[in-house]
């Protein structure tokens, strides 16, 4: 079993930049930074486009961390009505994760795409408490 570690390359944590979240995401022993709620940390416009670079990549150790994180970002995003975060940033990461091949990050894409169409069908569990990120799968 592999000892999490503190990873110290954040000037704050709670405001983390992009660079200091990659750095961290490839360290295969730092720990979560600050309490459970961190994934609602980094779930934000800024971040975004670090965390799809991440569930990209099949060999980041914190792949499905941050997979998990757009979830958080795309669930918040439908189920505020966009008063989270707008729209249109939304939709710009929507179209650079169409443009990554990666089977995990175009089943995101499907998934926020339908729940987009249908805010129905946001669930919590699947979006913000990680169940679609463990447990992958089109919810339609």
């Amino acid at each position: 079993m592999v000892e999490r570690a503190v990873f110290t390359g954040f000037a704050d944590p709670v405001n983390p930049t992009r660079e200091e979240v990659t750095a961290w995401a490839y360290d295969p022993v730092a720990g979560i930074p600050i309490s459970q709620d961190w994934d609602l940390v980094v779930a934000d416009d800024e971040i975004a486009p670090a965390l799809l670079e991440l569930a990209c990549d099949p060999v980041c150790p914190k792949r499905t961390f941050a997979l998990h994180c757009l979830y958080i970002y795309a669930g918040d995003s439908v189920r505020t009505g966009f008063r989270a975060h707008p729209k249109r940033k939304v939709l710009k990461l929507l179209e650079l994760a169409a443009a990554s091949g990666d089977p995990w990050v175009s089943l995101w894409t499907y998934n926020t795409k339908a729940l987009i169409d249908n805010p129905r069908l946001f669930d919590y569990g699947d979006w913000c408490d990680g169940g679609l990120a463990r447990r992958p799968r089109r919810i339609v």
